[in-house]
């Protein structure tokens, strides 16, 4: 039995964007698996893992309608654990106006929804899905995602799914937009001059050279910069010992086009530089308006 396979479980609510999601890992040459009962799930990843499988990457999208059948989704997690495989569990949501315009928009009734209202079949499956939820490596918030975004940050924020190296996803957001849900460290570099006041610089953007090195070179830039990868290290090291491979950094200006993405590429320079985790940057709102 080959013990490299690593199955992703791909979650979280209905409405969240679990069928793109499986989507981004069909194109990245997994087999997809969609609602299988829990019990399927583990039969599913032994027929996988055997020597003689033509299957070496696995994906299996479930959500809450599984526990219909017998054993919830925690213990199917429990039940590959115990196998000796590492599943890695990707959690997707969004705010719950944001559901409730994507359920109206199709025509379709929330799963748990009942003879009760669209918000509260939103509701129970929060509170059914919660322990699952603080148990997943990357969460990942769709409410200000479009469907093209969406792929961007499952493709930055899962990467190659290595075992026994943590992976970094830095991105940048505007704060008038919202902060990203999903981030474990979020950062606020308004303290900075805003290019967009520069009439020469307002249509570049922070991926642009003359943007870059406007804002890294504002007093007190540099220095925060360093100062937070050095404090990154330190926490790194900490989410290890706890178990946590993904991490998640926000890096927020205002409209999330200037300050916020040079100083988000910078960090990603910085953090490529140690050599022990993979990093990808990612700009949120870099095209909104």
């Amino acid at each position: 039995m080959r013990d490299q396979i690593r199955p992703v479980i791909i979650t979280g609510l209905s409405g969240g964007g679990l069928s793109t999601a499986a989507k981004v890992f069909e194109d990245k040459g997994y087999f997809v698996s969609q609602n299988l009962p829990p019990q399927l799930i583990l039969e599913l990843i032994d027929l996988a893992a055997a020597d003689d499988s033509p299957v070496d990457r696995l994906a299996v999208v479930t959500d809450v309608r599984a526990d219909v059948f017998n054993g919830s989704l925690m213990q199917t997690i429990d039940g590959i654990k115990e196998r000796g495989y590492t599943p890695f569990v990707l959690f997707l949501e969004a705010r719950d106006d944001v559901l409730i315009r994507r359920f109206d928009s199709v025509r379709r009734t929330h799963p748990l929804q009942g003879n009760a209202t669209l918000e509260t079949g939103i509701a129970r499956e929060r509170e059914l899905l919660e322990t699952l939820r603080a148990q997943s490596d990357i969460i990942i918030d769709t409410t200000n995602l479009s469907v093209h975004d969406l792929r961007r940050a499952v493709e930055a924020s899962v990467g190659e799914l290595p075992v026994g190296r943590q992976h970094v996803t830095v991105e940048s957001f505007g704060f008038k937009h919202g902060s990203p849900r999903d981030a474990d460290i979020v950062l606020d570099v308004r303290f900075l001059p805003n290019p967009y006041w520069i009439e020469e610089l307002r249509d570049y953007r922070g991926v642009d050279e003359q943007v870059a090195q406007y804002v890294l070179t504002q007093p007190g830039a540099k220095e925060y910069v360093d100062n937070f990868v050095d404090l990154l290290s330190s926490t790194l090291a900490g989410y290890r010992r706890e178990g946590k491979d993904f991490i998640t950094v926000g890096v927020g200006c205002t409209g999330g086009h200037h300050r916020s993405v040079a100083v988000s590429e910078a960090i990603g320079r910085r953090l490529r530089q140690r050599g022990d985790v993979d990093v990808s940057v990612i700009h949120r709102d870099l095209e909104r308006h």
